[in-house]
């Protein structure tokens, strides 16, 4: 029985039926033991609060791609899954749970809320994981990982307890950014840079001594209230006399120093510039270099507290108000401008941050990035794919500050640290002395030894920001502090692929923690993508709510189809790619594209096997490639050729050896070998590429062969070679080179597209479940038959076939009659290609007779009629007309159809020159006009040319 694929290829189906196979044969799972070269990838956890968006199905197919790639050519895979606790996002939807029940989370009380968290992540937390289950990610699910788990955990305590120890972790009063909304320090990732349009205040400081006044300017006079002193420029003429006096500060009057720093922009507004060393990160330095003195005039929740004054109580935005007003009743204060700056907002609270003075726990920096420089400066270590984003990360790592790592939540991992609350009265404070421990056992033996049997304990109740753990996971996933056997095989793993704007964040941050906790950077090679653009080229948001849901993409389309669009549109490692997408209907012409060619491989794949009476590609054979150039007639037909392939049991001797026999036509003909070239360059290609980071120029390659040389052009070569009544030896070799050429198709294309090239291959092949395309080896490339000149010449024949099809559509040649074509050319090897060709140009092109000639001089049928004539290269092409259609008629039509495009432009040029149309109808309306007429002008312009044919 034949073995065949259904007529339409349905990608719900299919790819619900390969994922299900995957994870239930735990086709993925990696052994460390079975040894080999490893190439390792964990993934970049997402949050486990997140669903699938299309930043996650860009990222996830680029690292899939590879993973397929590498483990086809053998190496011992593995892709480590994974999801991270995400302590804000997590703590927000409980507290808003809460909120709508009139209850907070300290009415629940810290052990009854993290019940409530965990039994959150029990229900809604696998949302993420099973929508990437949706994108065919070919992970290792056994090894999936939680930042949480109790693995991950006992990770995280080891790390802060060593850090600790060894001096790297202090608590401390620092500059932080806070979100009022949450009342939580956040981390630099997540704050949101949005530019506002604001004022900028200018108000007048008088100097003590009465000699005159300072102006300054702000965008937040609030903070004026905190000021403890006056930065010029030391370099600044205007204001070196004034270096050492002081101003009163207007509504509170305090006297405050005038001093010099060179931080100070002289040129920025009027040169002076008001220091709050609480509330501002240049002023936090320059008042550290100053020893001014630190005034917070915040509390937690965004109002005033007590430094505050009469403003004490007032939320921060009706207290700039209120300080403005006051400033202007005392006559201090100058103008107010118009003024558009950049504002960081909490991604979370979705409030402007604050810059706060505030107690709490710091990673020291300077020791753990100076050994990622080293590791970068004298190995190149990580390598970073495109190169340019070396120096980013070198500056970053340079620039970096120490670390806040507490984050005043309960959702996480809570700081190890166990105050001894009994010296402080019964709280926390900021003096209050503390113990770090792995435990609370331990913790109390500690503390006991230093305060006594009666102390009193209190865990910090802060928990660490969700980074520090993220920072681990290239090595705590793998097993770290053990040693286990995927840490000592896997580690250091392979590629980390990551998007541009967390480099200085997560990348940094993990290169820091391995290079200390393992002594080597945690991944070889880092390749940085772009961002996955809306259809008008702006970066996806929630604020801009211009995100592009991936699964209702795949709903419409198919996986595959999505994956191959993101990826074929990478045009370059890193650069970002745009979206087609039409918001009215929710389709995108660019994953139909690629729908289209998943169902163009179907089909073909269906053609094939079709043809193949139900042999496999294991029972036909490799196709003998291996063949001398004047095997073939000059009519590229093949002749009988002396060769010891698929010889018959008679031709051996009675003592087994082999005797070399005359056998007929069983190597392949010249559209076989210009096929297997094709391949092969093709194989090479992918290889090259998908090596180098250029994934996209991979599937583009892929694309174009497949749907150009393989499906439009080698199909139909050798269409007449599989007929019934064909030559019996020809079409084996035809059916071998078919079978040959689309399985290698399908190992080529399974890392862009697993699902669809899985389903064909099981068919094609006929093979069982307990194998699968996925495991398969990758194509090797074969260089000796890589045939250029070959090509070359193939090259030729195809453009004179597309010649001689448009000739005929020019004149209205019906399909089904065939024409007599003369190709002239003066060089003798164009020539030869003709002819060696001659048999494809009259299958494919419809000729009866074809002449192959140096000169027109002697060609009788030119003289009997008219003709119509094409060029391609240097080789000239002809079709007589007489006798196949109707010269006057085929005329009249033409003209006819001038006329009409001709009145076509009339009208659409007069609408343009009235300017009542052009100064009333919209721009759209204008343009669309303008383009019908640009395009009638080329109709007509094309007619004007085949009528000067007859």
């Amino acid at each position: 029985m034949t073995a065949n694929l259904p007529p339409q290829y349905d990608p719900k189906a299919t790819e619900t039926k390969w994922q299900k196979y995957w994870e239930d044969n735990q086709t993925f799972k990696a052994d460390p033991e079975a040894g080999g070269e490893p190439y390792c990838v964990v993934i970049p956890p997402p949050n486990v609060t997140g669903s699938l968006h299309m930043g996650h199905a860009f990222e996830e197919t680029l690292i899939d791609v590879l993973v397929r790639y590498h483990r086809m050519t053998g190496r011992n895979t593995l892709w480590l899954p994974g999801t991270d606790h995400a302590s804000i996002a997590v703590q927000t939807i409980l507290e808003k749970q809460l909120k709508a029940q009139g209850k907070t989370r300290h009415d629940l009380g810290r052990e009854k809320f993290l019940e409530r968290a965990w039994e959150w992540k029990a229900e809604s937390g696998n949302t993420i994981t099973n929508q990437l289950r949706s994108l065919g990610v070919s992970v290792d699910w056994s090894r999936e990982r939680f930042t949480m788990d109790e693995g991950l955990s006992a990770a995280v305590l080891e790390a802060f307890v060593r850090l600790y120890d060894e001096g790297l972790i202090y608590r401390g009063n620092y500059l932080v950014n806070w979100c009022p909304a949450s009342q939580s320090a956040v981390s630099d990732l997540e704050v949101d840079q949005q530019e506002v349009e604001g004022h900028l205040w200018h108000f007048r400081y008088p100097l003590t001594d009465g000699s005159g006044y300072l102006e300054v300017a702000t965008t937040r006079p609030e903070t004026m209230l905190g000021d403890t002193g006056v930065a010029v420029n030391p370099e600044d003429d205007r204001y070196k006399h004034l270096i050492g006096k002081t101003v009163t500060l207007p509504i509170v009057d305090r006297e405050i120093p005038i001093f010099a720093d060179e931080l100070v922009d002289a040129t920025f507004g009027t040169g002076c510039v008001k220091v709050t060393p609480a509330h501002d990160p240049n002023d936090f330095e320059m008042g550290k270099r100053h020893n001014l003195p630190f005034i917070n005039i915040m509390n937690k929740d965004g109002t005033l507290n007590e430094n505050a004054g009469e403003f004490q109580g007032q939320d921060r935005f009706v207290a700039r108000k209120n300080v403005v007003k006051r400033l202007e009743i005392d006559g201090v204060l100058v103008k107010i401008e118009d003024y558009k700056h950049t504002v960081p907002y909490s991604e979370r609270g979705k409030v402007p941050v604050e810059p706060l003075l505030s107690t709490q726990w710091f990673v020291k920096i300077e020791p753990l990035s100076g050994r990622a420089l080293e590791a970068l400066d004298q190995n190149n270590s990580p390598v970073f794919v495109p190169e340019r984003w070396t120096k980013v990360y070198r500056d970053w790592l340079v620039k970096l500050k120490d670390w806040c790592i507490s984050r005043q939540l309960w959702w996480g991992h809570q700081i190890p640290a166990w105050y001894a609350v009994s010296e402080t009265h019964g709280e926390i404070t900021d003096t209050t002395p503390f113990v770090v421990a792995k435990t609370e056992a331990e913790a109390r033996e500690k503390a006991t030894a230093k305060f006594g049997e009666d102390v009193q304990l209190a865990r910090d109740p802060d928990v660490l920001d969700t980074w520090f753990s993220s920072g681990l996971w290239p090595f705590s996933t793998l097993g770290w502090p053990d040693e286990t056997k995927d840490l000592d095989f896997y580690y250091p793993t392979t590629t980390l692929v990551t998007g541009f704007d967390i480099i200085f964040f997560w990348v940094a941050r993990m290169t820091m923690m391995a290079g200390h906790f393992t002594g080597k950077m945690p991944f070889e090679t880092v390749y940085i993508h772009g961002l996955v653009l809306d259809e008008n080229g702006h970066k996806m948001s929630k604020s801009k709510n211009n995100g592009i849901d991936p699964l209702l993409l795949i709903g419409k389309y198919g996986t595959d189809a999505l994956r191959y669009t993101l990826v074929k549109e990478v045009i370059g490692a890193g650069q970002n790619i745009r979206m087609e997408y039409d918001r009215k209907t929710d389709e995108s012409k660019s994953v139909e594209t690629s729908r289209n060619f998943t169902n163009k491989l179907w089909n073909a794949a269906r053609f094939v096997m079709m043809n193949l009476e139900g042999q496999t590609p294991q029972q036909l054979g490799k196709p003998l490639t291996q063949v001398r150039s004047e095997d073939f007639s000059p009519q590229g037909e093949r002749t009988e050729v002396l060769t010891t392939n698929q010889v018959r049991s008679e031709d051996f001797s009675p003592q087994g050896e082999r005797t070399e026999v005359l056998t007929t036509n069983l190597t392949t003909n010249l559209s076989d070998r210009w096929i297997l070239s094709r391949y092969y360059q093709v194989v090479q290609q992918s290889r090259t590429c998908l090596e180098n980071y250029g994934l996209g120029e991979a599937a583009k390659g892929l694309y174009e062969f497949i749907w150009g040389d393989f499906c439009d052009w080698y199909i139909e070569l050798v269409k007449s070679r599989l007929q019934q009544d064909a030559e019996p030896n020809s079409k084996k070799v035809a059916q071998q080179t078919f079978a040959f050429v689309l399985e290698g198709i399908l190992k080529l294309l399974h890392p862009f597209m697993p699902h669809i090239t899985e389903e064909i291959w099981h068919t094609l092949t006929q093979t069982g479940e307990d194998e699968c395309l996925a495991l398969q080896a990758y194509p090797e490339p074969e260089p000796s038959l890589i045939n250029p000149e070959l090509e070359q010449q193939f090259e030729l024949l195809f453009g004179t076939i597309r010649t001689i099809r448009n000739l005929r559509a020019d004149s209205d040649i019906k399909p089904s009659v065939k024409v007599t074509v003369i190709l002239q050319s003066d060089n003798e090897k164009e020539r030869q290609i003709l002819l060696d060709g001659g048999v494809y140009i009259q299958d494919l092109a419809k000729v009866e007779n074809l002449t192959v000639t140096a000169s027109l001089d002697a060609e009788p049928t030119l003289d009997k009629g008219g003709s119509i004539a094409g060029v391609v290269g240097t080789v000239q092409v002809l079709i007589p007309l007489a006798g196949v259609v109707d010269l006057v008629a085929l005329r009249g039509k033409l003209e006819k159809k001038l006329a009409k495009v001709e009145a076509e432009i009339k009208h659409t040029a007069a609408r343009l020159t009235n300017q009542k149309f052009v100064d009333k109808a919209t721009p759209d309306v204008v343009q669309g006009a303008r383009d019908a007429l640009a395009e009638s002008e080329k109709q007509a312009e094309i007619l004007r040319d085949r009528l000067k044919l007859f």
